[in-house]
């Protein structure tokens, strides 16, 4: 993964835009992602597990339209004898073409990898071409504004440590909590999502009072707290592993052998399964999502809870489920909170994606089109009426609550995780 980063004082021409995503994609051409750009068979199926061809039935938005310009810059890195004048042909017009459709129409959901019969990661493509757009200064400029509040304050929603420290203390006294801020030695440390600190106070309670009963030495750090990346989602490079950085060296100060993540699924997918990359080698620590610590300490008898019983519907994370493989672990605590589960279509490894993930949330041009897609998730989670409907994903939530603020018909979306702080036993 390159470490490109716009400038937008020195990309002053065209044509030096177009060679900074050039020089971005040469940087990410790995063998793995020729191959794959190589062997699209141009079947269409993709379209069809996309969510946002099917909430709007627009061909511009089929997964496999959204890697041709890299294709072509690609062949021409590869072989500029034989393939020189396509790369050539690669204009600023392509890049600014191709923006709207990996970053307003992706969240990068991985769907269409499923049904790709050539299992091309199309995800991770729209990564190389998110990072190409930034390169050469075109990421939408919403997402670029949050990515670069990210680099500069530490957090997209501007939770710098003072803050943080003050939210955590207010939600501690309203909560009646303890949650343990800078400790010199830890065994865990818990990251937090802006969206939690600042919109879901009750999820960042819920966790600590998880973590209390499970005795575990625990702390938050001030060093490194923040689990969004929306530098990943912006493509750029050099600001995402700085993010990481911060809170593997923030883990290795207190000596923690597990970092947690909240209910966050491109949090999870960015320490999880990039933070080796980022930090050039092996993590010295277990990455955990917030839910498959619960229903490890719930199979090891380190907590309990009592059942709550009723239907529930579960709304399935992308970045958690199908690209995080942590599909099962909910399942599990919803089996010990004796919850009667009533799927929706499109459920587990298949869950239709809630429209917002990606980083389309913070990219406001593309709320018609992302309210169109949640409408069509809503509409499936309020389908087999269950008494309650849950997700693991602070930023699924946010989307929900967002669209149906915007008249947008559905259920209202509550945490797995609170559920399961309020039926401790």
């Amino acid at each position: 993964m390159n470490d490109l980063s716009p400038s937008p004082a020195r990309l002053r021409t065209d044509s030096e835009r177009v060679e900074a995503a050039r020089a971005s994609v040469r940087a990410d051409l790995t063998r793995r992602a020729a191959l794959h750009l190589d062997a699209c068979i141009h079947c269409g199926r993709c379209a069809d597990a996309c969510p946002f061809y099917l909430s709007t039935g627009d061909t511009r938005y089929t997964p496999a339209l959204k890697f041709v310009p890299l294709s072509r810059i690609a062949r021409g890195e590869r072989t500029p004898a034989a393939f020189g004048r396509v790369a050539n042909a690669v204009s600023l017009a392509d890049l600014e073409a191709l923006q709207p459709l990996v970053y307003d129409a992706c969240t990068m959901c991985g769907r269409c990898t499923l049904a790709c019969p050539m299992a091309i990661d199309i995800a991770s493509l729209v990564g190389i071409a998110r990072r190409a757009l930034h390169a050469a200064d075109l990421a939408p400029p919403d997402l670029a504004a949050v990515a670069e509040r990210a680099h500069r304050e530490g957090s997209p929603l501007g939770v710098t440590p003072r803050l943080l420290r003050e939210r955590l203390a207010w939600i501690a006294e309203e909560h009646d909590v303890w949650i343990p801020l800078d400790a010199e030695r830890a065994d865990l440390m818990l990251t937090l999502s802006s969206i939690e600190v600042m919109k879901y106070p009750d999820s960042v309670a819920a966790m600590a009072r998880i973590l209390a009963r499970t005795g575990v030495r625990w702390t938050v750090s001030t060093r490194g707290y923040e689990a969004t990346n929306f530098a990943m989602l912006a493509g750029a490079g050099a600001w995402q592993r700085e993010a990481t950085l911060r809170l593997v060296d923030a883990a290795k100060a207190c000596g923690a052998r597990t970092v947690l993540v909240p209910e966050c699924g491109h949090a999870y997918s960015a320490l999880r399964w990039q933070g080796a990359e980022m930090a050039g080698g092996p993590l010295p620590f277990r990455v955990l999502h917030v839910v498959e610590f619960v229903a490890e300490q719930l199979a090891a008898g380190r907590i309990a809870v009592r059942r709550a019983g009723g239907t529930t519907t579960f709304h399935d994370p992308c970045q958690v489920s199908r690209r995080g493989g942590a599909t099962e672990a909910p399942r599990v605590i919803m089996a010990a909170l004796g919850l009667d589960p009533r799927d929706p279509e499109d459920s587990g490894d298949l869950g239709f994606c809630c429209g917002g993930g990606g980083g389309v949330s913070a990219n406001h041009r593309a709320d018609p089109l992302r309210y169109a897609t949640t409408a069509v998730r809503l509409a499936q989670l309020g389908a087999p009426g269950a008494e309650r409907v849950l997700t693991s994903c602070a930023n699924c939530r946010q989307s929900f609550d967002d669209a149906r603020a915007h008249d947008v018909r559905g259920p209202k979306v509550g945490s797995l995780v609170e559920l399961v702080a309020s039926q401790l036993s």
